[in-house]
């Protein structure tokens, strides 16, 4: 019998059920059938959030706003390193504009704040834009 991992689907946001001893490759949705390990970074307002960080992957939290440059410049080199660690963690982006509350909750001061989340609970936190190699530096320490 093989262990489970619980992902959130980043297309539905439905959880699902992953056996830990199959490629992760492979596994689907249950609900829409999307890809559940895609490498890629995507936007999540405050309840897909929550069903993301309950979920049994780290999860990699972009605190951004549309306004910021240095946001812009960030951008592709988060979802650059998203897809090094496609099965390893889940790389969110939380629009400090769209989902004030979210923000406020985890006292972002600075944007772009970057957040590594697990079990529920925040482990590390950078403020400030990085390169990919810092970026993968840290979230090695991180994850």
């Amino acid at each position: 019998m093989s262990d489970n991992i619980i992902v959130a689907c980043p297309i539905c946001h439905k959880k699902n059920r992953v056996a830990t001893d199959k490629p992760r490759t492979e596994a689907k949705c249950g609900a829409c059938k999307a890809p559940l390990f895609t490498g890629k970074a995507f936007a999540v307002n405050a309840d897909e959030f929550r069903l993301h960080r309950d979920s049994d992957l780290p999860l990699v939290v972009d605190f951004w706003a549309s306004w910021c440059g240095p946001c812009k410049q960030f951008a592709p080199i988060f979802e650059q390193v998203a897809q090094q660690y496609a099965e390893k963690a889940r790389f969110v982006k939380v629009s400090t504009e769209t989902e004030p509350h979210l923000a406020q909750h985890f006292m972002i001061r600075s944007i772009p704040t970057l957040m590594v989340v697990r079990n529920g609970q925040e482990v590390a936190r950078q403020a400030g834009a990085m390169g990919p190699a810092q970026l993968v530096q840290w979230l090695n320490q991180h994850l």
